[in-house]
């Protein structure tokens, strides 16, 4: 199992070590030894979730109010989605920047966005198929959302699905109706660094 820091610090892509033979495939796809060793604190488990989604599902910009915020490490075990992560944190050197991961179910890769990360994909198969650990569980009233399509935050969704066709992004209501990154940093929505920082370290105290 191989760690490897994306653009956004807080979030790690993950890739299994994958076993075959003729009777299929076996691999961990989450360890806390090693986890811990990478980011130095546990992983809290509150909550496990699954989403199917059609080809051209958009999902976010989601995040939860820091602290406790909400952090989630992602997996993929049908078809194919575009993972995205966003520092959202205002204060943060890289505030608006993004990165992405595919998930799948050929690499396995995973994706863990700490707290205080806008997280988001795209589904690129009909029946795609995401599970999250999740460090707290779902409050309603804590939980917040940036349009996916804002263009000064300028993701490059996918254009082709898996089969090469063309993707339309599908949005829920409340996403569409989620505001612009600069909208919600006036309205003081967004998570400070500062926050999350102090957050993180009563993790690993």
């Amino acid at each position: 199992m191989e760690y490897r820091e994306l653009a956004v610090p807080g979030a790690w892509e993950i890739t299994p070590r994958q076993f075959g033979d003729p009777r299929g495939v076996f691999l961990e796809w989450f360890k806390s030894e090693r986890f811990e060793a990478a980011l130095e604190h546990p992983l809290r488990l509150s909550q496990a979730n699954l989403s199917v989604s059609a080809a051209g599902v958009l999902r976010g910009i989601h995040f939860a109010e820091v602290p406790p915020g909400q952090a989630k490490y992602v997996t993929c075990v049908r078809g194919a989605v575009l993972d995205v992560v966003v520092d959202i944190r205002v204060g943060s050197p890289t505030f608006g920047a993004w990165d992405s991961v595919l998930l799948d179910d050929v690499d396995r890769r995973a994706i863990y966005l700490g707290e205080g990360l806008g997280h988001a994909f795209m589904s690129l198969e009909d029946g795609s198929t995401v599970t999250y650990l999740c460090s707290t569980p779902f409050a309603p009233g804590r939980e917040h959302g940036v349009h996916p399509l804002d263009p000064a935050i300028g993701i490059d969704w996918p254009t082709t699905g898996r089969d090469g066709g063309p993707l339309t992004p599908l949005l829920s209501a409340k996403d569409a109706a989620a505001p612009l990154l600069g909208d919600a940093l006036e309205r003081g929505l967004l998570p400070t660094l500062d926050s999350v920082e102090r957050y993180l370290g009563s993790l690993r105290a």
